[in-house]
């Protein structure tokens, strides 16, 4: 396909009409969920759209981050059925799949320190300060900023521990970044639940494509210095990388565009459909050959590593990094360049409805 007829795609995507259909069914299933709530739930759940806890966002656990908004764990059972359908107009089927299996690994690692403990591995300040993070199942907080009735923008954020889904809407557009997802332990080793990797693909593409490069390619692609302990781009630090590093996508033969296109894949394949395929466009439209892949630490699973995917549309970070030499604590972010909490579908609408 030629560039030309990329670019027609892209014009086509971005003007079809499914993008409102889309917005329609994130709204109808929002409104759906609100009523099942009590009116003190409906209280608790609300917050300004100009209130900072929109834009505000962390993966660490209850226990060090307060969240604003309702607590999962005190929906009904009604309440509960309605927000998943919610979760599935906004996320595809894996996607959906991740956030939950993220939040019930949030009850296997409660339980592994308590094992930990009652074989005496961990002593009793340990536990008392593990169970002071509250990491639990019901512990992740939901909050919709706005009216979606009645404002032309609204929003919707579901976070708690290794788990911030920031959603922004205004007219017929929305935004689904920054989107963070994480996982400890990346691979559950005890328990009836070992053998679990919420987020097995960002680690297996990964490595399958640094192990792909040819001794000149892994060296260019190869950052010194340590792994970094979370995502560089992580909430008390700037929000996006100015420069690119490591091998363009230029520089790698046909395969290895294809493995790296595999890995770009699995992070827009967690949003719904047709938010996927936009930014699918929006790839195919300016080429493989701009992106840039990073890669710091080892070329070996358990062992630390960090990748860095960056074009000027998008950016994803992954980092695997753990206790001592034990890398199985997972952190991933995909962001879209100059649209987090809806930046920039929010300029357009002010700019379009001459808002002054």
């Amino acid at each position: 396909m030629t560039k030309r007829l990329l670019i027609l795609l892209l014009f086509c995507l971005s003007t079809f009409p499914s993008w409102s259909q889309s917005v329609k069914q994130v709204k109808n299933t929002t409104l759906a969920f609100i009523e099942t709530l009590k009116e003190s739930q409906k209280s608790s759940v609300s917050i300004s759209f100009i209130d900072s806890a929109r834009t505000n966002w962390t993966n660490l656990p209850l226990g060090l981050a307060p969240r604003s908004g309702l607590a999962y764990g005190e929906l009904s059972e009604k309440s509960k059925i309605a927000f998943h359908k919610v979760l599935s107009a906004l996320l595809s089927s894996q996607g959906y799949l991740k956030t939950f299996a993220i939040m019930q690994v949030d009850d296997i690692l409660h339980e592994l320190f308590e094992i930990q403990y009652s074989r005496g591995q961990i002593n009793d300040n340990a536990i008392k300060m593990i169970r002071g993070l509250n990491w639990d199942y019901g512990n992740y907080f939901i909050a919709i900023a706005g009216n979606p009735v009645q404002d032309a923008a609204w929003g919707l954020k579901f976070e708690g521990h290794h788990l911030s889904l920031n959603l922004t809407v205004t007219g017929d557009q929305f935004s689904m970044t920054p989107l963070f997802l994480g996982s400890d332990p990346a691979v559950v080793e005890d328990t009836q639940y070992a053998g679990l990797r919420p987020l097995s693909k960002e680690e297996d593409y990964g490595f399958w494509l640094i192990n792909a490069l040819d001794e000149g390619q892994k060296a260019k692609a190869t950052l010194a210095g340590a792994v970094p302990r979370d995502i560089i781009t992580s909430p008390d630090r700037p929000q996006w990388l100015e420069s690119y590093q490591g091998i363009k996508g230029s520089e790698l033969n046909e395969g290895q565009q294809k493995i790296l296109h595999y890995l770009i894949e699995e992070y827009i394949g967690n949003l719904e459909r047709d938010k996927a395929e936009e930014h699918l466009a929006k790839l195919h439209a300016r080429g493989m050959g701009e992106v840039y892949f990073a890669w710091i630490g080892s070329y070996e699973p358990m062992k630390a590593h960090y990748y860095v995917i960056h074009s000027p549309d998008f950016l994803i970070e992954y980092d695997n990094v753990g206790f001592l030499d034990n890398a199985n604590h997972i952190h991933t972010i995909w962001r879209e360049n100059g649209n987090d909490f809806g930046e920039d579908i929010l300029k357009k609408h002010r700019l379009e409805h001459n808002h002054n």
